[in-house]
């Protein structure tokens, strides 16, 4: 009797432990990179390891990147990026592989890790005066190209000249635009007010 209810408990179950991390409905399937793939379904996207398990679960504020078979998130030295928005304007940071938020979305942009290293842009903010009508600051907005780190920290100023923004959605539509592009491990080409590309080396680069 004690084997006929232990043989039935394995039939009833058996299709579930063989299949437990079945993942349906899915719109997109990403190609593995550093042993991630990035899944979509909906409006979400979340990422599942090489055994299809979902190692950071669907969330909306993961970053798509562009490559020749399509459009998704991915990770890049173990960091991917994610986007906040703060009063209508948007501010992108990165998340490691357990889903931390390991870079808080701080940059008006930035692109992908190579090498340890990735481009953003980072908003810096001057206080220039104070409206004593107002009884407030009088604060002037400004932006840098620069590069970062995996922790996120500044370690190069691409741009030595801020260029200057106003800080209100009404102004900013879209994220500002990388005026420079990376041409190898430490050579950056650098888009000029005299459109002209300008090649600048940056040591203490790996």
């Amino acid at each position: 009797m004690k084997k006929s209810i232990l043989l039935y408990v394995v039939i009833v179950l058996l299709p579930f432990i063989c299949f437990s991390q079945t993942l349906e409905g899915i719109d997109y399937i990403s190609p593995f990179n550093e042993g991630l793939a990035a899944i979509k379904k909906g409006d979400k996207w979340a990422f599942i390891n090489t055994e299809g398990t979902v190692v950071i679960n669907f969330r909306d504020d993961l970053v798509k990147s562009n490559f020749d078979e399509g459009s998704y998130p991915v990770f890049k030295n173990s960091r991917c990026l994610i986007w906040e928005e703060k009063e209508g304007i948007k501010y992108y940071g990165y998340i490691n592989t357990l889903g931390k938020s390991i870079i808080k979305p701080q940059f008006l942009n930035a692109a992908n890790f190579n090498n340890e290293i990735a481009m953003a842009i980072k908003l810096a903010k001057d206080t220039i005066g104070h409206n004593d009508i107002l009884d407030k600051p009088i604060v002037n907005y400004n932006y840098f190209e620069v590069i970062i780190d995996t922790k996120g920290e500044i370690t190069h100023y691409l741009t030595q000249k801020p260029k200057h923004i106003t800080l209100s959605k009404r102004f900013i539509k879209q994220s500002p635009k990388f005026t420079t592009k990376l041409l190898s491990d430490n050579l950056f080409a650098i888009w000029t007010k005299e459109k002209k590309w300008e090649i600048k080396k940056v040591d203490g680069l790996q």
